[in-house]
């Protein structure tokens, strides 16, 4: 939801560390092993989502807009697509998302052919 801070990595990781050494088993000793390798390879991703609110992959709903191009025909696709009715226009001119009405469901995008619709 866009509300993670740098001191939670280091919570995560002591959560992690903490499961390794207090389980009695190889499945619980294991078990953080897939958290710990994303925060070792992606561990930009984290900071991008922490620290500049962005979600590079285009997943996390809290941090993504869709917006519309000049690649936009005004062919109306996407408007009469949207379920919120969040994409307004005149056709044959550039399309615009209001952004307090979109659930950022991807519908737009979907159905676009000219690839005007982009995830920021």
């Amino acid at each position: 939801e866009g509300k993670g801070e740098m001191k939670d990595l280091d919570s995560i990781k002591q959560i992690c560390e903490a499961m390794e050494t207090g389980s009695l088993c190889g499945l619980g000793q294991t078990a953080s092993n897939p958290v710990l390798s994303t925060l070792k390879y992606f561990g930009e991703e984290y900071i991008d989502h922490i620290k500049n609110k962005k979600c590079p992959a285009g997943k996390c709903k809290a941090l993504i807009k869709f917006s519309i191009n000049d690649q936009c025909t005004g062919c109306a696709v996407c408007a009469k697509n949207c379920p919120t009715e969040a994409i307004t226009g005149v056709p044959k001119k550039t399309y615009s998302i209001d952004q307090s009405k979109c659930i950022k469901c991807g519908i737009c995008e979907d159905v676009c052919k000219f690839e005007a619709v982009t995830v920021q």
